[in-house]
């Protein structure tokens, strides 16, 4: 199997450990009855830490459906190489180093690691379409 496809399995497990993370981060806050509820009460903002998880996860699935997209069309088209292998590695990395800057509230350096999962993203884009 190829590294690429790895890394997709991998990003996808990513999702679902900020998927809990964020759960975690909020029934912590706001009790288990409420988890376990319909949860249709108001309940006052999360707490820093909640909060900045629930947007990291958030930020996550703004461009994972577009690195699923591109990279199984990368593979569809016979374009899978060098430049994906590099773009689905920094993909990856950058969306893995994300969550803990984010959660500890490090600006600067946590958006420079976003630009680099973009950068990654754009890179097997650039396999796909221009080969």
């Amino acid at each position: 199997m190829r590294i690429e496809m790895t890394l997709l399995g991998a990003t996808i497990l990513l999702a679902l450990v900020q998927i809990m993370l964020t759960a975690q981060a909020r029934t912590q806050q706001y009790g288990t009855k409420w988890n376990m509820g319909a949860r249709d009460a108001e309940m006052p903002p999360l707490n820093a830490l909640a909060g900045r998880l629930l947007r990291a996860q958030h930020n996550l699935f703004e461009t994972l459906p577009l690195f699923i997209g591109a990279l199984l069309g990368a593979a569809y088209a016979n374009r899978l190489g060098t430049l994906t292998e590099i773009g689905a590695s920094l993909y990856f990395g950058g969306r893995v180093l994300y969550v803990p800057l984010y959660a500890a509230g490090i600006p600067v350096v946590r958006s420079l690691v976003w630009m680099a999962s973009v950068l990654g993203l754009v890179l097997i884009l650039w396999a796909l379409l221009i080969g």
